[in-house]
C-alpha cells in the first residue's frame, strides 16, 4: 500500500485545489447581481445570430474542416512513430535503413500538416474578413436608420467602439477561434482513441484528471466572462470620453481645463488597466492549474509505467514497455496542450461573445420613426404644408408644442420667431419627420406625412442649419452630397446663385479644394454659403433655414441676404431667425411663445398690431442703432 502513497498525496493536492475553486465560484455566484457581470443574452442566442453571418460561407468552413483532418494527423501518428523508433533502436536486429524510413514518414506527415495549416489559415482569413465586412455594413446601416432621438441618447464614441473594436473581436472568432476549437477537440478525441488502443489501463489513469480539467474550465469560463465584460465596458468608456473631449478640445483650452480633463482621462485609463489586469489574473491562474494537471499525469505515468517496466511486471494486466512509456508521454502532451489552448480560446470566445452582445444590443434597438406598412412614394411635391392641432413633447408630459395649427401655401415664405425654447426648431424637425408627434396631424400637399415613406419625404426637403456640417473630402463632394450625375457647370451655377462663387474662385483647388474635418478650414459664413449651394443643386420643393444668419459677419450676411431673396423664388421656404430684419419680406410670420402661436401675419401687419412682435422688432432696432453709433 505504501508504494501508492505518492499517488494519494497527489490526489489530495488536486482535491484541495478543486475545493478552493468551487468555493470561489460559489461566492461569485452569490454576488453576481451586485457586480453585474452576467450577460443579458444567452450564449446560444449569440451563437445563433453570429452563425447567420457564417451561413453563406458554410462551404468554405466545410472545406477547412476537411483540410484540418489532415493537419491533425501529425498529432495522432507522430507519438506512435517515436514509440516504434524507441523500440526499434534497442532491438538486437536494428537496421539503420528502417530508421531512415520511419524518419522519412515522420517528416512527410509533418510537411503535410504544415501545408494544410497554411491553406486553412488563408481560407479562414479571407472568409473572416468577408463576414466582418458584412457585420460592419449591417451595423452601420442600422445606426443610420435610428431616429434622431435615439442617436442623441447614444454617445458617438460608444457607436464607434461597436463598429470597430467589437467587430474585430468577432472577426478573430471566425478567422481563428472556431476552427482551432474544433481542431483541438478532434486532437483530444483522436489522442484518446489512440491511447485506448495502445494501453487502456494507462489511458484510464490519464482520464482520472479529465473531470478536474472540466471543472476548472467551467469555473474559469464564469470568471473570464466577468473580466472580459469589464474590459469591454472600460474600452467603450474611454473611447466615448476621447470622442467627446477631442471634439471639444478648443473649449478645454479656452477655459484652461487641460489638467482636469487629463485627470479624468487618467482615471478612466486606470479603470481600464485594472480591468485588463483582472482579465490577465484570471487567465494566469487557470493555465498554470491545467499545466499542473498535465505534470501530475506525467508523474503518474512515470511512476506507474516506470515501476511496471523496471520490475518487469504488468500494470492492471497489460505489459508496459519502454516504447509504451515514451508514446504515452508524448500523447499526454498532445492531450493536455489542446486543453491548455482551449483556455486561451475560451478567453477569445468570451471576448467575441461580449463584443457580439454589445453589437446585437445596437441591432435590437428598433427605430422609433419608421415607415407605415402602406406608406407611399412622393414623386412630386408642390410645397403646401399644414399643421392641425399638433402636440409634441421630447419628454412625456413636458409639451414643447401645444395645439399648434397653421397653413403654408405652396411657394410661400413663412418665418418662425420667438424666444429660445418656444418651439421654432422643433416645428422644422417635425416637418421632416425627425420625430413623430403625439397628437394632431402634419400634412404635405394634403397628405399626412406618416403615410409617406421617410426617404421619399426628406428627398423633397433642403435643410440649411445654423451649425453647418461639412464632411472630409472636397467642396464638390460636399455640394453633391446626395445627388450624382451633376456637371461642374451646374454645381458652379448653384454656387453663383447663392454667392458662394465669390470665395470658391479665389481658392487654388476651386471645387476640388480639400475640406478638412467638419470644414474647419472654412469660416462660418463660407460653410453656410456651401450649405446653400448644396441645397440649391438638389432643387428641393421645400427649403428649411434654421438660424442660417446667426454668428455671421456683416459682409457675409449681405451675401446671405441676397441669396435668401433669390431662394424665396424657388419653392416653399420655412425660416427660423432671431434677426427680424432678415424676414421682413416673408409672406407670413408666426410668433411662438412656450409652444403656442401668439401672433401671425406679414411684417407690416404685425407692426401695426403693436403686440409682442412689435416689441421684439423695436428692441432689436434700437440695439442696432446703438451698435452703429458706437
Amino acid at each position: 500500500m505504501r508504494e501508492y502513497y505518492p499517488l494519494l498525496i497527489l490526489g489530495a493536492i488536486v482535491g484541495v485545489l478543486s475545493l478552493c475553486f468551487v468555493l470561489a465560484y460559489a461566492m461569485m455566484k452569490n454576488k453576481k447581481e451586485a457586480i453585474g457581470f452576467d450577460r443579458n443574452m444567452k450564449d446560444s442566442e449569440i451563437a445563433r445570430r453570429l452563425l447567420h453571418y457564417a451561413k453563406p460561407h458554410v462551404g468554405k468552413f466545410i472545406f477547412v474542416g476537411f483540410v484540418m483532418l489532415f493537419s491533425i494527423a501529425y498529432d495522432i501518428v507522430s507519438p506512435l512513430l517515436v514509440g516504434e523508433i524507441e523500440e526499434m533502436v534497442k532491438d538486437a536486429g536494428f537496421e539503420l535503413s528502417r530508421l531512415f524510413t520511419y524518419v522519412g514518414v515522420y517528416a512527410a506527415i509533418l510537411l503535410v500538416s504544415l501545408a494544410c495549416t497554411y491553406v486553412q489559415s488563408i481560407v479562414l482569413q479571407k472568409t473572416g474578413q468577408k463576414i466582418l465586412s458584412a457585420i460592419r455594413q449591417d451595423l452601420f446601416a442600422h445606426i443610420e436608420s435610428l431616429s434622431h432621438e435615439q442617436l442623441h441618447q447614444i454617445p458617438v464614441g460608444k457607436l464607434v467602439t461597436r463598429v470597430t473594436n467589437d467587430t474585430n473581436a468577432i472577426s478573430m472568432m471566425f478567422t481563428h477561434l472556431l476552427v482551432n476549437l474544433l481542431k483541438n477537440i478532434c486532437v483530444i478525441l483522436g489522442v484518446l482513441v489512440a491511447m485506448l488502443l495502445l494501453n487502456y489501463e494507462l489511458t484510464l489513469m490519464v482520464l482520472c484528471f479529465v473531470p478536474f480539467v472540466v471543472l476548472f474550465t467551467v469555473i474559469f469560463r464564469k470568471f473570464s466572462r466577468r473580466a472580459y465584460r469589464r474590459v469591454k465596458d472600460g474600452t467603450t468608456d474611454i473611447n466615448t470620453y476621447l470622442s467627446e473631449n477631442l471634439s471639444g478640445v478648443k473649449i478645454t483650452q479656452i477655459f484652461n481645463r487641460e489638467a482636469r480633463k487629463m485627470e479624468d482621462f487618467r482615471d478612466k485609463s486606470l479603470q481600464l488597466g485594472k480591468a485588463k489586469q483582472n482579465q490577465i489574473f484570471v487567465f494566469s491562474v487557470f493555465r498554470p492549474v491545467v499545466y499542473m494537471l498535465y505534470i501530475a499525469s506525467v508523474m503518474c505515468l512515470m511512476y506507474l509505467g516506470g515501476k511496471g517496466y523496471i520490475k518487469d511486471t504488468a500494470f492492471m494486466g497489460q505489459v508496459i514497455t519502454s516504447g509504451t512509456v515514451v508514446t504515452f508521454y508524448m500523447y499526454i502532451s498532445k492531450f493536455f496542450n489542446p486543453i491548455q489552448s482551449l483556455a486561451e480560446q475560451f478567453n477569445f470566445l468570451q471576448s467575441a461573445f461580449a463584443s457580439a452582445e454589445k453589437i446585437f444590443t445596437v441591432f435590437d434597438m428598433q427605430p422609433i420613426v419608421v415607415d407605415e406598412p402602406d406608406a407611399i412614394e412622393l414623386d412630386e411635391v408642390k410645397g403646401e404644408i399644414e399643421f392641425r392641432d399638433v402636440w409634441f413633447a421630447y419628454v412625456p408630459g413636458e409639451w414643447v408644442l401645444k395645439g399648434v395649427s397653421f397653413h403654408v401655401s405652396a411657394r410661400e415664405t413663412v418665418a418662425f420667431v420667438g424666444s429660445t425654447g418656444s418651439g421654432k426648431t422643433t416645428i422644422l424637425s417635425l416637418i421632416c419627420r425627425n420625430y413623430d408627434i403625439q397628437k394632431g396631424q402634419i400634412l404635405i400637399d394634403s397628405i399626412d406625412i406618416r403615410h409617406i415613406k421617410i426617404s421619399s419625404l426628406r428627398r423633397h426637403f433642403g435643410q440649411m442649419l445654423q451649425d453647418v456640417f461639412l464632411f472630409s473630402g472636397t467642396i464638390r463632394s460636399n455640394i453633391l452630397l446626395r445627388k450624382e450625375g451633376v456637371s461642374d457647370e451646374e454645381v458652379m451655377e448653384a454656387c453663383r446663385y447663392v454667392n458662394a462663387d465669390r470665395f470658391i474662385d479665389k481658392l487654388e483647388g476651386g471645387l476640388d479644394e480639400i475640406v478638412r474635418e467638419r470644414g474647419n478650414n472654412f469660416s462660418a459664413g463660407q460653410r453656410q454659403l456651401l450649405s446653400f449651394a448644396r441645397t440649391i443643386v438638389h432643387k428641393p420643393a421645400v427649403m428649411i433655414l434654421d438660424e442660417a444668419t446667426a454668428n455671421i459677419d456683416t459682409e457675409t450676411e449681405i451675401l446671405i441676404q441676397d441669396s435668401l431673396e433669390k431662394m424665396m423664388n424657388i419653392g416653399t421656404m420655412l425660416i427660423v431667425a432671431h434677426r427680424l430684419s432678415t424676414i421682413q419680406h416673408a409672406d407670413n410670420i408666426i410668433l411662438l411663445s412656450h409652444g403656442e402661436i401668439l401672433e401671425q401675419g406679414t411684417h407690416q401687419e404685425l407692426l401695426r398690431k403693436k403686440g409682442r412682435y412689435y416689441q421684439l422688432y423695436t428692441l432689436q432696432y434700437h440695439k442696432q442703432q446703438l451698435q452703429s453709433e458706437n
